[in-house]
């Protein structure tokens, strides 16, 4: 439930609204992404998603990203194929059904998902500290 609550904190009209001090990045592994309908992102967002995901699937986060508003901040969908919900946990090896969905780790699905959160980090938080309170 975490990559739908990431998509919420950073959406204008969900939560973000209610707080002055914002997120300034936001990463979301494998979110319901049909919660959040014509989205304006007040940060960039990366969001990663398996093409075989049969429990949030990634033609929702595609839909989603087509929709977003012109004045959401940008958005950055990773979909990686053959890699299912919760494909960046190595405890599920092998896969198992979890409330009738597959969930199974996928070793070059994780690898590159993160570098791809380290990297996307890194270019978005450049000169931050989370000392100073600018590294949210």
């Amino acid at each position: 439930m975490g990559g739908y609550s990431t998509l919420y904190a950073v959406d204008r009209g969900m939560v973000a609204h209610y707080f002055t001090e914002r997120f300034r990045v936001a990463v979301a592994y494998y979110p319901a992404c049909s919660v959040v309908q014509l989205p304006t992102f007040t940060a960039p967002v990366l969001i990663m998603i398996g093409e075989a995901d049969d429990w949030t699937p990634a033609d929702r986060c595609r839909e989603m990203v087509a929709h977003a508003r012109p004045d959401s901040a940008p958005i950055t969908l990773q979909v990686y194929p053959d890699a299912h919900h919760a494909f960046d946990v190595a405890a599920l090896q092998p896969g198992r059904r979890a409330f009738g969905h597959l969930v199974e780790y996928n070793e070059p699905a994780a690898r590159d998902a993160e570098e791809k959160t380290r990297a996307f980090l890194a270019a978005h938080l450049a000169g931050t500290s989370p000392a100073t309170g600018n590294g949210r």
